[in-house]
């Protein structure tokens, strides 16, 4: 049974996310610094305001995509109906950086805003609209069920694995301006 004919358990789903936003709360209240190791793709290493950047603007965005969808959807679109972006996004590479000059206790503010958003979008989907089909502009076709677990379930869990994991770097702190 692929995972579009399986039902969501949107419980499930929640509770990951939330278990997630614990993780985070625990990074921002004892913050530390470092760098994360190199992503697989790109071998790009973040610090940890860059993924407390991209955290507070990432689950937000999403869900606006997933209801942009829907609405398309409702209104007729024929599927796949496209979405996303990319990572060389100017809105998601300007959040990433903004992390640089904001509190990670703040920027868990908005977070937690995205989580709650998402849970709630979690909790108002109706079965037909998990299996409705998108196209993002690389991954191709993607049901409602997978990019919520794929770009925001999955995604806060990957970042908040890298704020575990952050390593010490010979550079820190950066010199002075």
């Amino acid at each position: 049974m692929s995972d579009d004919q399986r039902a969501i358990d949107v419980d499930a789903l929640v509770a990951r996310m939330l278990a997630a936003e614990s993780r985070l709360a625990d990074h921002a209240a004892a913050e530390r610094p470092g760098l994360t190791g190199a992503d697989a793709a790109t071998g790009e290493r973040w610090e940890a305001g860059q993924v407390w950047g991209h955290l507070a603007e990432f689950p937000t965005y999403w869900v606006g995509q997933v209801r942009a969808l829907l609405a398309a959807r409702h209104a007729g679109e024929p599927e796949p109906i496209p979405f996303g972006r990319t990572r060389t996004d100017p809105a998601r590479l300007a959040a990433i950086e903004r992390g640089l000059r904001n509190d990670p206790l703040t920027l868990l503010a908005d977070v937690a805003a995205g989580i709650a958003a998402a849970s709630s979008l979690c909790r108002g989907l109706a079965d037909d609209e998990w299996r409705t089909c998108g196209l993002h502009g690389t991954l191709g076709a993607m049901t409602v069920a997978s990019i919520v677990e794929r770009f925001v379930v999955a995604h806060l869990e990957e970042h908040a694995t890298q704020l575990d994991e952050l390593t010490p770097d010979d550079s820190w702190p950066p010199p002075a301006a």
